[in-house]
């Protein structure tokens, strides 16, 4: 939290333990060990700026009523030297405290001092945090998933590193395996049905059906003819994926730029072919984790996950219901398993690389494989603890009320990259952080390229654009910004200037929430509410006023509201326009 919150908080604490040992002392209450006091922000600020359930949690150590020692506090607390101007019991006991104007104007210095990094923590202490997202099949152009997977994934990254973390994005790039024989096999038939006809051969249902694999074809076509009819399979499809995959790969980069995330690592699961699934597949066997059946290699999957269940509580009965099942990690032709690299893949991650901390971004279709992912963490040797999981809901995509239909099966998908055609990407990294990744998203294609205040991040960057233009009004009016004194910020006094202020002293513990639930929304959130408090502020009071103090001081609340929305929309990678 902020340091001035902070201060704030230990004030209250501090003149609270003070006064119940100045009532021990005085006879007014007997003799006994001070409890842990706790002070909170009261849900209705009518009741004050915080409140206090001290009287209410010592009321079995002093053996008398909440009440009597509220008011015991009462009479011994001294608020000199502290933010509070006053205080009152209520209730049962609560007491409440209440700002005076130096808390205010403290805060307005604070965020002009403080610039870029207000805001900031150092909650996370540089620990080192993986942030995997998107991480899209290279077979096709990306959905709406990814969508709402890549807004998601950034803006926490960018979370994190707010609030002290080390953070590194990553795209794990599914290079291998049967999505990537599959892909070899729609290649191989729309290369051949371009010269032979779809009569000749058919593609099978569980293909790749896509424009793009038709698309991909004609490419590799216009440069070798029907040359590779001739070919063995085998090597007609390497040549096929050779060519098709690193276009594919290309793409997926440049629609990532386009949607202004940029990756520290592009990992490939090809490279855990080369040696670390097999090793992992070692460990897990000399660990007793494995055997052998039917020509395959299997991983004791329901065993181990019985007993994680058992120890989390889980009856018998409702583990059978479950239905649990052994994995194959190595199938009869040789061939590892998506499972067997994927626990490789996060030993790399943990142990290899060593990150304290490996975040996933998964589709909510992919919830059971979080259980078993971790108990395979666990059965190599690796705290589960340190995979983190944040399952993302679907996307509706509504226009004019109705909804857009989308199907896979046929190709006709809207693609991020159609979205991003239609969309401004502003409205599409706001939209999709306007709700935890566990609620579903109903994404208005309408709504997101309005531009009126009816569309939330038009709303927010008008609010920036609307105090830019304050600023050069003041300017043609030979107005200069001055540096303020804490006696004229004092003048900032109004209901709308207080709660203004109040909410710019709350960012760093909305930061720090917003990172350790994994949840950037709340910052979306954050400079929306902030936007509208501004509104608020603007529609009750000229700025441009004849006391020259005040108006100063009422220049300095602008600017500090315009350089935190900057820099939270910077933050999520949203611009902040300085005109509309």
């Amino acid at each position: 939290m902020s340091k001035l919150v902070k201060k704030a908080e230990e004030q209250i604490k501090n003149a609270i333990g003070e006064a119940l040992a100045r009532a021990m002392e005085s006879g007014a209450l007997p003799k006994a060990e001070i409890p842990v006091i706790n002070v909170e922000v009261p849900a209705d600020r009518a009741n004050g700026d915080y409140s206090s359930n001290a009287a209410l949690s010592s009321a079995r150590v002093f053996r008398t009523s909440p009440r009597n020692i509220a008011e015991a506090i009462l009479d011994n607390l001294s608020l000199e030297n502290t933010y509070f101007e006053k205080c009152e019991v209520a209730g049962a006991g609560f007491i409440n405290f209440f700002f005076k104007q130096d808390f205010y104007s403290d805060i307005v210095l604070d965020v002009l001092e403080n610039g870029e990094s207000y805001g900031s923590s150092e909650m996370g202490k540089g620990k080192k945090i993986n942030v995997e997202f998107v991480s899209a099949n290279p077979t096709g152009p990306m959905h709406m998933g990814n969508a709402r997977g890549g807004a998601l994934g950034d803006c926490l990254a960018a979370v994190l590193e707010k609030a002290g973390y080390d953070v590194e994005r990553e795209f794990y790039i599914n290079d291998a395996g049967n999505q990537i024989e599959k892909f070899a096999l729609s290649l191989d038939i729309r290369y051949q049905q371009l010269f032979l006809g779809e009569e000749a051969i058919e593609l099978p249902e569980d293909s790749y059906h896509g424009k793009d694999i038709i698309e991909r074809a004609k490419q590799f076509a216009e440069i070798n003819g029907d040359s590779y009819l001739k070919r063995s399979e085998d090597e007609r499809r390497k040549a096929l994926v050779d060519f098709a995959l690193p276009k594919n790969i290309e793409l997926m980069k440049e629609n990532m730029r386009k949607y202004r995330i940029e990756y520290n690592t592009w990992f490939h699961e090809s490279v855990l072919h080369r040696g670390e699934i097999a090793d992992t597949i070692e460990l897990l066997t000399k660990n007793g984790y494995t055997y052998e059946k039917d020509g395959a290699l299997w991983y004791r999957n329901k065993e181990l996950m019985t007993k994680m269940l058992l120890s989390q509580g889980k009856t018998e009965e409702e583990i059978e219901k479950l239905e649990l099942k052994d994995d194959v990690l190595i199938r009869q032709n040789g061939n590892p398993t998506y499972f067997a690299a994927d626990i490789a893949y996060h030993r790399n991650k943990l142990e290899k690389r060593n990150f304290d901390t490996a975040i996933d971004i998964w589709g909510a279709d992919h919830h059971g494989h979080v259980a078993r992912m971790k108990c395979a963490l666990e059965a190599i040797g690796i705290d589960s603890s340190r995979l983190e999981i944040v399952l993302m809901q679907l996307v509706n995509l509504v226009k004019d009320g109705k909804p857009v239909k989308m199907s896979k099966r046929t190709g006709d998908a809207i693609t991020l990259s159609d979205l991003l055609d239609d969309i401004p990407v502003d409205a599409a990294r706001f939209f999709f952080n306007m709700r935890e990744a566990g609620s579903t998203i109903d994404f208005d294609l309408g709504l997101a390229a309005e531009q009126t205040s009816q569309n939330p991040v038009y709303y927010c960057q008008y609010a920036h654009a609307r105090i830019c233009s304050i600023i050069k009004k003041a300017a043609a009016e030979g107005v200069e910004l001055r540096k303020v004194t804490s006696e004229e910020l004092k003048l900032l006094s109004s209901t709308e200037e207080t709660e203004l202020i109040r909410f710019l002293s709350t960012l760093t513990a909305v930061v720090e929430g917003a990172a350790k639930f994994r949840d950037p929304a709340r910052i979306t959130h954050y400079v929306y509410d902030m936007a509208t408090l501004f509104h608020k502020f603007y529609n009750a009071h000229k700025v441009m006023v004849g006391d020259e103090s005040l108006m100063q001081a009422r220049l300095a609340l602008c600017v500090c509201v315009r350089d935190t929305l900057k820099n939270l929309l910077s933050l999520l990678k949203i611009s902040a326009p300085d005109s509309m």
